[in-house]
């Protein structure tokens, strides 16, 4: 071999000793750095690769009533949850998990959905109170790879249909309702408060979630619990303790479905200071029925009942006041000086009043006479009335409502509350055209609860607690006022309430509430049927007790065919239950019928209508369009 080829093969194999000397030297220091320097974070990052976190649901603050007794607690449940790499394979075993499962327990397409939202973290399939499910899903662990069944609690409402609309009832959180973040930092699969006080105090009720770490092979499988793996343990919701009275709620259920199963309406009960005792609105639905996600088919028979179950109708249902309302009337023309509770119209009552070339009907047609105020609230004389709406005036009558909060809503601490329907001016009476659509007919109309005016519940209630305790009407309350809620001053002088709550005390005593039992416990209310076209009545009474030192006040209103005179016992029975407990006289006593139809027909349909009156105020809640005029007691 030559000199110069024994040179370039030595110098080939130095150059790759160097090459392979420079290769170790890079395995080397990145084995270091790998090891050594970066051992920390690639342990983490390998940890994270078998360790899947799954989140520890907080436990949900308990509902108490205002002794203690829960209106909505927790109990033992379980979360059924998968680990999945894949959608297919997802899919694979959600086939295999139908087959030991009631089918319609499991969404696929829903659960799917919330696997692609966050794929490396176990998706809820469903959720089951059921042992033996559970422990058929355990059996059968082997061909149902990934599967998580975690303990979690589940929420209950022991009470059911009788504190539907005032509890609510909780869900899943949706995507719309993450966007737009009215739930805060609640993520996907917690469940947050859907209606009543459970979504109206949710931010205290729902606590902190926690969560621990489950140890997965590389196909997805579980392995077991890494409890020592930076597990954070959940903090637990609040409790709320209500000013409810959960006897006398579950009294007014009892009572309602013994007496009047068939019929719609709504109860409440407060203290003067606006203390909500009771909250009740029937038909109701059960609210277990709704944790978890209630089906396609169970939300339909909900959905189309014609009885309309979801509807809360102690603040969504807006009703013709009907002869309570002439309280308000009188209200207005004392504060405003016009009258005292002796005053006397001009025109005796001889059975109806002629204005213009109409002629508008009281409920008795023989008359009531020449009556004083107080005399004409017992008697609820609505030819009476109808001259102190015109003393009071279009506007006065505007003003006042506006003055008196009857046109706004309450803000009880419950959401989604309608306010009352009274005119709030001129600009309410014009028509798509641009004509005024107002007549002096109108109010008439207006001064007996009836024409463009409709309330709920819920306010008309909240205006006789301010009778009934200082004058003031304050915001009504479950668990703690509202903040930058109103309240408002009646305007009434002391001695003027004390007059009108003697008047309604006369109502009970000797009026148009005598039949209802309630002299026993010294109650003062009134009675009042409102008229709603081609329908049958709407049924009032608003009662508090005792008369002179008010400790509550209660309301019901009950849709299609009872008359005032008639629903006034249920509030009796209420009252007396509330201040007597189990075992009152007034809840045995049979109620007899009123001496009396006391009711107010119509106007006259074949006299000329010179006065344009409007007489059909705007559609608002169920059954409270196409009123006609008039009322009954």
């Amino acid at each position: 071999m030559s000199a110069f080829a024994s040179f370039e093969v030595a110098r080939r194999a130095t150059g790759a000793r160097w090459i392979l000397v420079l290769a170790f030297g890079v395995l080397g220091s990145a084995f270091f750095r790998a090891q050594i320097i970066e051992h920390d974070r690639f342990r983490v990052e390998a940890g994270s690769n078998r360790l899947r976190p799954i989140t520890l649901p907080s436990p949900r603050g308990d509902i108490l009533d205002r002794n203690g007794l829960p209106i909505a607690e927790n109990i033992p449940g379980y979360s059924i949850k998968l680990l999945a790499a894949r959608e297919d394979s997802l899919r694979a075993v959600l086939g295999r998990l139908l087959a030991y499962v009631p089918a319609d327990s499991v969404d696929l397409e829903l659960t799917v959905r919330r696997w692609r939202a966050a794929t490396f973290q176990p998706v809820q399939v469903f959720a089951s109170g059921e042992d033996r499910v559970v422990a058929t899903l355990e059996e059968h662990r082997a061909v149902l790879p990934g599967l998580v069944i975690q303990a979690e609690p589940r929420r209950t409402y022991p009470h059911g249909e009788a504190v539907a609309h005032l509890v609510g009832y909780v869900g899943e959180i949706s995507e719309s309702e993450m966007k737009s973040g009215s739930f805060g930092e609640a993520g996907l699969g917690e469940m947050v408060g859907k209606q009543g006080l459970e979504v109206e105090y949710d931010s205290l009720l729902r606590g902190q979630q926690g969560t621990r770490y489950v140890e997965v092979t590389a196909r997805g499988r579980t392995v077991g619990d890494q409890a020592n793996s930076g597990s954070v343990r959940p903090i637990a919701g609040a409790t709320v303790r209500t000013t409810i009275d959960l006897p006398l709620q579950l009294f007014i259920d009892s009572m309602w479905r013994a007496d009047m199963p068939e019929k719609r309406g709504a109860m409440i009960a407060m203290t003067p200071k606006g203390e909500v005792l009771a909250y009740y609105s029937h038909p109701g639905f059960d609210p277990n029925a709704f944790i978890g996600g209630i089906s396609a088919e169970d939300y339909a028979v909900y959905h189309e009942d014609s009885n309309h179950p979801l509807i809360d109708r102690v603040i969504n249902g807006r009703y013709p006041p009907a002869s309570p309302f002439k309280l308000a009337i009188a209200t207005m023309a004392l504060r405003r000086g016009l009258v005292t509770m002796d005053s006397r119209m001009p025109v005796a009552c001889s059975g109806g009043l002629r204005f213009g070339n109409r002629y508008f009907k009281c409920w008795k047609h023989t008359g009531h006479g020449s009556l004083t105020l107080a005399e004409a609230i017992k008697t609820s004389c609505d030819v009476f009335f109808y001259q102190l709406g015109q003393l009071v005036g279009r506007d006065g009558l505007l003003e006042d409502g506006q003055a008196l909060g009857l046109s706004d809503p309450t803000g009880i601490d419950l959401e989604q509350e309608k306010r009352g329907a009274f005119p709030r001016g001129l600009k309410d009476y014009v028509n798509s055209r641009g004509l005024s659509t107002w007549s002096n007919g109108e109010v008439l109309n207006l001064s007996i609860g009836q024409g463009r005016n409709t309330q709920t519940l819920i306010n008309m209630v909240s205006f006789y607690a301010a009778l009934a305790g200082d004058g003031i009407k304050r915001p009504p309350h479950i668990f703690r006022p509202r903040l930058g809620t109103r309240s408002y001053d009646l305007g009434l002088k002391p001695e003027q309430l004390v007059g009108l709550r003697r008047a309604l005390s006369d109502v009970v005593q000797s009026g148009t509430a005598g039949a209802s039992g309630g002299r026993e416990f010294d109650v003062a209310g009134k009675t009042g049927s409102g008229q709603v076209s081609n329908q049958k009545d709407i049924g009032w009474f608003i009662g508090f007790a005792p008369a002179d030192s008010a400790k509550i006040v209660v309301g019901i209103q009950v849709e299609e065919g009872e008359h005032g005179a008639l629903v006034a016992k249920y509030v009796v029975r209420a009252i007396g239950r509330y201040l007597q407990g189990p075992g009152s006289p007034a809840l045995k006593s049979e109620y007899q019928p009123p001496l009396s139809e006391d009711t107010t027909p119509a106007v006259d349909p074949l006299a000329p209508d010179t006065t344009r009156a409007t007489l059909r105020p705007p559609a608002a809640t169920p059954k409270a369009a196409g009123r006609r005029p008039g009322t009954r007691r």
